[in-house]
């Protein structure tokens, strides 16, 4: 798990940009199952996102992007704003152990808080966007507890998405947010919208109301409400 006790005094990067922080954690399943086109359409949609959030002037300095993968659980990138965001190129391998990443990103949040907090930096609610094709091989009850129980405090919000062969019912389970699922593998219509969704909230004010364009749910949409 994330050490939360390491919290610098000063970090140079908050002094060379002040500007209130949108944290956005991608919480990105790379297990066995999505070998082939799905990685593929993943990496891809990474990279589309990559470029589309870092052209926007303003969201490339308040939105802040981590990457943890869960096939076995690893963070590929801690926070970066979204102009030094390099999207890793993801492998598959073992199994979805989505309770332990969900966990971890729920530490790496606090930690993050705790290094805004101590640097006087202004942020935004954070964000913890999964993506996953399966249910979960690992305990993922008391990863459930805890988003729940932030989600009910507004200290974040949470997005499940799932791929054909994801597990529906425990993502419903997880967050009270209804899981969206992708229709095919239109990863870069998925992400184009979380690109949008960021860059409309960095330009919103710290403690705004969430409110975000509406997932494309039309017959030739990306997206299909569960």
């Amino acid at each position: 798990m994330t050490n939360l006790t390491q919290v610098p005094f000063a970090d140079v990067s908050f002094i060379d940009n002040p500007e209130p922080r949108c944290p956005c954690v991608l919480l990105l399943d790379n297990s066995g199952s999505m070998a082939g086109r799905p990685i593929d359409q993943l990496n891809a949609g990474l990279r589309q996102f990559q470029q589309e959030i870092a052209s926007d002037a303003l969201a490339s300095k308040r939105v802040e992007i981590a990457i943890i993968s869960f096939g076995p659980v690893r963070v590929q990138q801690d926070f970066v704003t979204a102009d030094m965001f390099t999207p890793p190129h993801l492998t598959t391998e073992g199994g979805t152990p989505m309770g332990e990443a969900i966990l971890e990103a729920l530490d790496l949040v606090k930690l993050r808080k705790q290094q805004y907090q101590a640097n006087g930096v202004a942020y935004y609610r954070p964000w913890i966007f999964l993506i996953t094709d399966g249910a979960p091989t690992d305990d993922w009850t008391a990863a459930a507890k805890a988003v729940q129980a932030a989600e009910k405090s507004k200290s974040l919000a949470f997005f499940p998405v799932g791929v054909e062969g994801a597990d529906f019912e425990v993502l419903r389970q997880i967050s009270p947010r209804a899981p969206i699922r992708l229709r095919g593998l239109a990863f870069r219509e998925l992400f184009q919208w979380l690109s949008n969704s960021l860059s409309g909230v960095s330009k919103s004010k710290v403690g705004d109301a969430l409110r975000l364009p509406p997932p494309d749910t039309t017959p030739k949409g990306w997206a299909v409400i569960e």
